[in-house]
């Protein structure tokens, strides 16, 4: 099992890490209460009473969060210090519970961890003494997205404070949209046939795709289903030939791509640098950790806006893509003390209208804190979006979001089904292709890949 666990560990870290949304930047930055630890492994009994650790990553983006977190809750404890140790990438983290708990010695942990949604379900079964509940810290869960906390409630008990939102936006140059005479209206909620009717337009009008997609890395798939409320898992096994919704989402894909609609691009490189950035495209749908990467355009600021995506059905849809939350190990001395500042901070406590409003400014954090969205700073208008309240707007979408069976071999199957669908595009048969992408999810999660 642990070997097999690792395994998945190592695979899905390369999947991840080029994720913008989870982060894989290294530092090595000494700042107050933080520090780059080497050795995955942290002495929790040198610690202060009022101390506690975290592991996390992206000193960008989850770090900046964290130090807003300390930064609010000192305002209550003023002699309260959280120590930030930065790993270079999330798979840090999950070898550091690995290794603690392959050998039953969880004394090397620090008190919090930030570890991804896909993976933790696992990870609590598996490692069941390496994690407290949370059910008793003071956090109304109805206030955060019922999806995102899906993630964390695991046998009916929470487990995690949610940090980041991964909801997906469809962000559209409006300026390319309008040469072919459509507005940001005209493609909000439409169906999946009207979409490819409005982007063979504007590919014959301006030569640009109306959406793109790491080839390699396919989170359409994913996304497209979540929008229906649909999974590609069913009773924690591979869903894919008996599932119709999905076979006629790869069929969108497919048709997609072969009418110069969607670009699939090589790698993540040739996504986000040549693609997004590179003025390939007219339209972008990923979690909006994608924001900043648009952004790096500068020339293009107030050509785009987003919205919702559209469905089979011409529904608005809503889903989420990628995203992590904090956790208490068990080896936390101080539970009490994490549980409170958590709560109070990333739980929606008293510090959480502050945590968010300076995780957003200082690290481009967007909450899933339905409260979140009505503050100042997650309402006053973006200038690159053409002056929309994105971050407002992504909070309540967020909320719309429907829960799906989630699996830990969640890029296990984005890696088949993306090949499958490269194959599909270039004259294979749908049904022969999802059921050989089946057969080898089934195959690893039987542990037939060790």
């Amino acid at each position: 099992m642990k070997k097999k666990l690792l395994t998945m560990i190592l695979a899905g870290a390369m999947a991840v890490s080029m994720m913008a949304g989870c982060g894989s930047n290294t530092s090595s930055d000494s700042n107050s209460g933080e520090k780059k630890d080497d050795t995955a492994s942290v002495d929790t009994s040198a610690e202060g009473d009022k101390e506690l650790s975290v592991y996390a990553w992206d000193e960008n983006f989850n770090i900046p969060a964290l130090k807003a977190a300390e930064a609010a809750y000192q305002k209550k404890d003023p002699d309260f210090k959280l120590n930030i140790i930065t790993q270079s990438q999330s798979s840090d983290v999950e070898d550091a519970v690995t290794l603690a708990g392959s050998s039953g010695d969880y004394s090397t942990l620090p008190d919090i961890v930030l570890f991804q949604d896909h993976y933790i379900n696992r990870y609590v079964h598996d490692y069941p003494d390496a994690w407290q509940s949370v059910d008793d810290a003071d956090v109304n869960w109805d206030d955060f997205s019922a999806e995102k906390i899906s993630y964390s409630t695991i046998d009916g008990k929470h487990y995690g404070f949610p940090v980041d939102n991964g909801t997906v936006i469809f962000a559209y140059r409006t300026d390319l949209l309008e040469q072919a005479g459509y507005t940001i209206d005209d493609v909000t909620g439409i169906s999946w046939d009207k979409f490819d009717e409005i982007g063979k337009a504007v590919y014959e009008k301006t030569g640009k795709y109306l959406l793109c997609m790491d080839g390699d890395g396919n989170d359409l798939p994913y996304m497209m289903l979540q929008a229906e409320g649909v999974s590609q898992f069913k009773d924690g096994k591979a869903n894919f030939v008996d599932n119709q919704t999905m076979v006629d989402v790869i069929n969108v894909i497919a048709k997609l791509a072969q009418d110069n609609v969607l670009y699939l691009a090589n790698d993540w490189s040739d996504y986000t640098n040549q693609a997004i950035q590179g003025d390939m495209v007219a339209g972008v749908m990923n979690g909006n950790w994608i924001i900043p990467t648009i952004e790096q355009v500068a020339e293009n600021s107030g050509k785009w806006e987003i919205t919702s995506m559209p469905t089979l059905s011409g529904k608005e849809g809503y889903a989420s893509n990628g995203g992590s939350s904090l956790y208490i190990t068990g080896n936390c001395k101080k539970a009490d003390l994490a549980k409170d500042f958590l709560a109070y901070t990333f739980g929606g406590g008293e510090g959480a209208a502050e945590t968010y409003d300076a995780a957003l400014t200082n690290g481009g954090v967007i909450s899933t804190w339905a409260k979140a969205g009505e503050s100042d700073v997650y309402q006053k208008g973006v200038e690159y979006f053409n002056n929309q309240p994105i971050y407002s707007t992504i909070v309540e979408m967020g909320t719309h979001v429907p829960t799906v069976e989630q699996s830990d071999y969640h890029y296990t199957a984005r890696t088949q089904v993306a090949a499958a669908i490269h194959n599909i595009i270039d004259g294979a048969d749908t049904a022969s292709e999802l059921k050989n992408a089946q057969d080898q999810v089934d195959f690893a999660m039987e542990g037939g890949n060790n």
